[in-house]
């Protein structure tokens, strides 16, 4: 029997670098025209985009500071991704944990239900939410953003979390048990700190996402003090003119948080991956 030949790619590590190589620059070109034009005049932006600019200059981030609202938009971000993305582990652990140990059809509508929920897109029922938060006075309010970014992030943590519980052995969930540990130590002292790579998948899909998020933020939030960063960028925009250099500044400032937070949650993701080995 002939044995499958791998793909072109792995038989020729040429092909994979040059894959790679026009990855990355897909990647990075975007960012370096952020970032490089963020130090331009406005008008050297258009004569030179990918260059360096002739002239250095900080005018864009010095008015991030003194004449704009930039840090309160920051702070509402920050509060709001960071709490979702807290409940978003919390409860997807906790749900991932009663589907993936308990065979019942309860567990399996609600495995359907979370399911369901990866293939229609939220902002399909942006006017039933429109109308639930006015009910509950959590409209034009910052906070109001954090139940419904938990359940944008709610299936994705829930699809991974419930595959990765699953291979946590039985012998150990029983261990457990039979030295009288009640379910929800279990959960706190064993489930929890075996899906740390999952966790870490799940915070980082659901960071990326929820940080970026202009939709619900554009319909739910009026008040300038509770403008999430995203929608606080939108008023740089003019009818007749855009201050590039101002916008480009902000998304470079906004940008830092979300990568050192990426590079963190990453250093996160292999440190579990290799507990998981070794108590594997």
């Amino acid at each position: 029997m002939n044995k499958p030949q791998k793909p072109l790619f792995m038989r020729t590590p040429l092909v994979s670098y040059a894959v790679l190589g026009i990855w990355s620059i897909l990647v990075l070109v975007p960012l370096w025209v952020m970032v490089i034009n963020s130090f331009k005049p406005r008008l050297s932006i258009y004569a030179s985009p990918l260059g360096f600019p002739e002239e250095w200059t900080l005018e864009g981030y010095r008015l991030i500071f003194t004449g704009s609202s930039f840090p309160l938009y920051f702070l509402n971000s920050l509060l709001v991704v960071g709490v979702s993305i807290v409940f978003i582990l919390v409860c997807a652990a906790a749900a991932a944990y009663a589907i993936a140990n308990w065979q019942v059809t309860l567990t399996r509508v609600v495995a359907l239900f979370f399911l369901a929920g990866l293939m229609i897109p939220i902002r399909i029922g942006s006017v039933n939410l429109l109308q639930i938060a006015k009910a509950l006075n959590l409209l034009d309010k910052a906070v109001g953003l954090i139940p419904v970014y938990v359940a944008m992030g709610m299936p994705l943590g829930v699809f991974v979390l419930t595959e990765f519980v699953r291979g946590v052995p039985r012998d150990l969930l029983h261990a457990a048990q039979i030295d009288g540990a009640s379910r929800a130590r279990i959960f706190w002292q064993i489930i929890l700190p075996l899906t740390r790579p999952a966790m870490a998948t799940v915070a980082i899909f659901n960071l990326v996402n929820l940080w970026n998020d202009l939709w619900f933020p554009l319909i739910f939030i009026r008040s300038e003090n509770q403008r999430t960063l995203m929608l606080g960028i939108t008023r740089l925009f003019g009818q007749y003119q855009t201050d590039w250099t101002r916008i480009l500044s902000t998304l470079t400032l906004a940008s830092v948080p979300i990568i050192l937070l990426y590079l963190l949650m990453a250093k996160q993701f292999i440190r579990g991956l290799t507990a998981g080995a070794i108590k594997g």
